[in-house]
This record gives structure tokens, C-alpha cells and sequence, in this order.
């Protein structure tokens, strides 16, 4: 997917408004639908007394004459006896007085009989029904009372049906709806109000970061200051400063490079030149100013060599990918490679290893070894020896390389460790153990340069690295 096709993501403040008014939208919709249907159900029970009421004042106008099925009901109804419950004048009544077989006595003849049955429980102390009908195209709602009449002349039972039209429960549900939803709109709009001045005030410590970021001067990589920020944004914080932190140390480090490079290179290049001039002129034989020259691109070779090593090293850094390697194969490799300086100069060479793994990256461990290696054959005279030693406890993995060499002082113990600081003592561009204090640092180890002395003289040097050992070794 392109960036320009790529769904733009929902920012905090969206998400979080999201999060909290579409719950509460939902639950204050299931909340009024049933807020309505209790409203409906308790105007229903209201309006079905009225019913009830209208069916007994009927059933108090009945008389009988005969008993049981030979009695002959009789009834007036005026209809100012229902228009005392026609609640104004917004709804229509209507009844019907019939005998438990069906055959009318007097009311509405279009009001169909009931012939339901009275249910198992009811509220009411009555046998009465109601039920939802018709009447005249018109929905009605229905009450049945079965009332027991009693008279000097007879006794018999009477079906007494009173029914009324919908417009006035109609417009009271209405009006219950209406009032229910502005009561819940009320309600949702305070809440989306709280919820958006909490939100704001809750992302106000992530906008100002933003803005500060945004408004630093390129390069500026010094640490974030969020005192007020709130707590869940503290890691956030962190993170952010350490990654920052990582970035100026590689830009620290990219800067003093280049210097170093162009204030390094600027000397054997100069020489260079001067060189080819001087051999341009005559000023020395040819063979002479070819082997000057040679010597002068070697070194300069070496020194270019030495500081893509120093600037590969902070790279493996910054890699997460290092594997378990043993050190010991490493140095054994490395000092066959570098059989042929010690055969040149007759020195003794014993190596003694044992299992040493090591969680790095090979070339890290190749480099630190050649460079002390090197070192300490270059700097051991014609006819001295050279012992290399890795032994291994239950923390650590240690190298030692001791050489015969003439040791070194206090003072330039330590400004060895510097890029390009070797002095006069040991010579050469001065990148070597800086190199290998790198590549130590990188692995968390320690390294050190120790003379070896006996009978108060100096008989040579030991420089030790100290490394952890490898997590998985059994």
C-alpha cells in the first residue's frame, strides 16, 4: 500500500473519545428503549384500571330474573356512565353486555364476544381479561368482567366488555418518548462534554512534547523535559531520551571521526605530495623515491584501514544480531595469520586456550585479537616471546597477551587507549588499542595494560580483556 492510499491512523484524542462516547451511546440507547417500554407499561396498567373501573360501574346497573340458565339478564347503560371515564374527550368508549353463551343483552352489537380465557394470575380482584382488538377500523383495547348478578327475582353471571380507543395512550406514550429522549440527550451531551475536557486536559502534556519537538533547531538531540507528563507516558518519555541519547553518542562519534580522518589523512597525503615532487625534480635516485613513496601509501593505507575498523566497530554496536562465538578458535586463527611476523623475528610464541564462548560478533573478537597480537609482537625485540593465554571461570572469559617487551609508563598507560596518541614509545598511528577499547566497551568487558616486573626491573607487558561469558554455555 502507497502512503498516499494508506489510511491516515485515528490520534489519541479520537481514539479516546471514541472509546469512551460510543459505550455510552450504546448504553444510553438500550437504557431509554427500555425506560420507554416501562413508561408504556405502567400508562397501559394505568388506563387498564380505568377499563376495569368502567366494566364494574356496568356490572352495578345489572339485574336478573331466573337462576342459572334460564336467567334473564337486564341493563340500562346511559352513556354518561362512560363519558365519566373518557379522559377529554381524546378517546372513545365502548361495551357490550352479553351471556356466557354469547347472546347480547345490550352495548355495541359490532364489538365481537369475547371468547378468550381469564389468565392463571392476575392483580386485579376480578375475573377480568384484557386483550388488544378491533373495532370499526380502529385499535382498541379491550377489558372482560365476569361479573356474578344477584337479585331478589334470579341469580346468573354476565359478560361485560368495555373497550376504548388508542389516541389517548397513544399521545401519552408519545409524550413519555419525547420527554425520555431529551432527558438522555441531556444526559449524552454532559457526559460527551466531561469526556472531551477530560481528553484535552489528558493529551495536553502529549501536544506540548509534540509542539517542543517540532520546534527544535535541527540537531538538537538533548533530553526531553516532561515533569507534569502523566504517568502512562513516562515510559514513552524514557524511551524516547535513551533513543536520543544513542543518536547524539553516533553523531558524537561520526563528527570526531571525520575530524580525526581529515587531520590524519592530511599528513601522509602531504608527504606524499612532497615526495612526487621531490621525485619530479630529481631531487632523489628513482628506485629511492618509488620505496619512500610505497612506504608513505602503506602507512597511509594502514591508517585508512584502522579507522574504517574504529567506525565499523560503533556499527556492531548498534546490532542487535551478535551470535555465540568462541574466542579461543579466534585467537588461534588470528596467530596463524600472523606466523610469519613472529618467524621474521625469532620470537618464542606459546598460546595455551581453553573453550571460551562469547556473545559477539566475529570480526569484533578478530579485530581485538589481531591488535593486541600485532602490538605486542611488534614491540617484543628480535629473539623475545610472546605467551597468549585464554582461561575461563564461572562469570568471565579471559585473554592475556604478555609480551617481553619494554613496558610502558604510567602516564601513557592510559593515553594509549586514545585515538591517535601512541607517542613516541610504541610508535605507529595509534589506533590499535583504541580499536580494541572500543570493541571491549561494546561488550561490556574491561581491558588493561600491566608491566610485568621482576627484581623491580620492567620484563615486559601483560594486556588483559575481561569478558563475559556466554549465557547458553552448558
Amino acid at each position: 500500500m502507497s502512503r498516499a492510499t494508506r489510511p491516515r491512523p485515528l490520534s489519541l484524542r479520537r481514539y479516546l473519545l471514541m472509546g469512551i462516547l460510543l459505550p455510552i451511546g450504546l448504553f444510553v440507547f438500550i437504557n431509554t428503549v427500555r425506560l420507554y417500554r416501562q413508561a408504556l407499561d405502567a400508562v397501559n396498567i394505568a388506563y387498564d384500571r380505568t377499563l376495569l373501573a368502567s366494566a364494574k360501574s356496568i356490572g352495578e346497573l345489572l339485574d336478573v330474573d331466573g337462576f342459572d340458565d334460564a336467567a334473564q339478564l337486564r341493563v340500562t347503560v346511559p352513556y354518561a356512565a362512560l363519558e365519566a371515564f373518557e379522559a377529554d374527550n381524546q378517546s372513545r368508549m365502548f361495551y357490550r353486555v352479553s351471556t356466557p353463551q354469547g347472546e347480547m343483552v345490550s352495548g355495541f352489537a359490532e364489538l365481537r364476544p369475547w371468547h378468550g380465557h381469564l389468565p392463571d394470575r392476575s392483580p386485579y380482584s376480578a375475573l377480568v381479561d384484557f386483550y388488544d382488538d378491533r373495532y370499526r377500523d380502529e385499535d382498541v383495547r379491550v377489558a372482560v368482567l365476569l361479573q356474578p348478578v344477584v337479585s331478589a327475582q334470579g341469580r346468573g353471571m354476565a359478560v361485560i366488555q368495555v373497550a376504548e380507543t388508542l389516541e389517548l395512550r397513544q399521545a401519552l406514550a408519545r409524550k413519555v418518548l419525547v420527554d425520555t429522549l431529551w432527558a438522555q440527550a441531556v444526559l449524552v451531551a454532559v457526559i460527551a462534554l466531561v469526556a472531551v475536557v477530560v481528553v484535552q486536559r489528558a493529551t495536553r502534556p502529549v501536544r506540548r512534547l509534540s509542539a517542543e519537538l517540532q520546534a527544535r533547531p535541527e540537531g538538537d538531540l538533548s533530553q526531553i523535559a516532561a515533569p507534569d507528563a502523566p504517568r502512562e507516558l513516562l515510559p514513552l518519555v524514557d524511551a524516547t531520551n535513551q533513543v536520543m541519547q544513542r543518536l547524539q553518542h553516533l553523531l558524537d562519534h561520526q563528527k570526531r571521526f571525520v575530524r580525526d580522518t581529515s587531520h590524519q589523512l592530511r599528513t601522509p597525503l602531504a608527504v606524499l605530495k612532497t615526495q612526487v615532487q621531490s621525485a619530479q625534480r630529481g631531487d632523489v635516485e628513482p628506485q629511492q623515491a618509488l620505496q619512500e613513496i610505497g612506504l608513505t601509501v602503506d602507512r597511509a593505507t594502514a591508517l585508512a584501514n584502522q579507522m574504517l575498523s574504529l567506525a565499523k566497530v560503533e556499527q556492531l554496536r548498534q546490532q542487535d544480531d551478535a551470535s555465540v562465538v568462541d574466542l579461543a578458535e579466534v585467537v588461534r586463527a588470528v596467530a596463524i595469520d600472523l606466523s610469519p611476523l613472529v618467524a621474521a623475528r625469532n620470537i618464542d610464541f606459546g598460546i595455551d586456550t581453553l573453550p571460551a564462548p562469547v556473545q559477539a560478533h566475529e570480526w569484533s573478537l578478530r579485530e581485538l585479537s589481531r591488535n593486541l597480537l600485532h602490538n605486542a609482537i611488534k614491540y617484543t625485540p628480535a629473539g623475545g616471546s610472546v605467551a597468549v593465554r585464554v582461561v575461563v571461570d564461572a562469570r568471565h572469559v579471559a585473554l592475556t597477551v604478555a609480551d617481553s617487551g619494554p613496558g610502558i609508563s604510567g602516564d601513557l598507560r592510559q593515553r594509549l587507549f586514545q585515538p591517535f596518541s601512541a607517542g613516541d614509545v610504541r610508535g605507529g598511528s595509534g589506533l590499535g588499542l583504541a580499536i580494541c577499547r572500543e570493541i571491549v566497551a561494546a561488550l561490556e568487558g574491561t581491558i588493561s595494560l600491566d608491566n610485568r616486573e621482576s627484581h623491580g626491573q620492567v620484563t615486559g607487558l601483560d594486556a588483559t580483556v575481561r569478558l563475559a561469558l556466554a549465557h547458553n554455555h552448558g
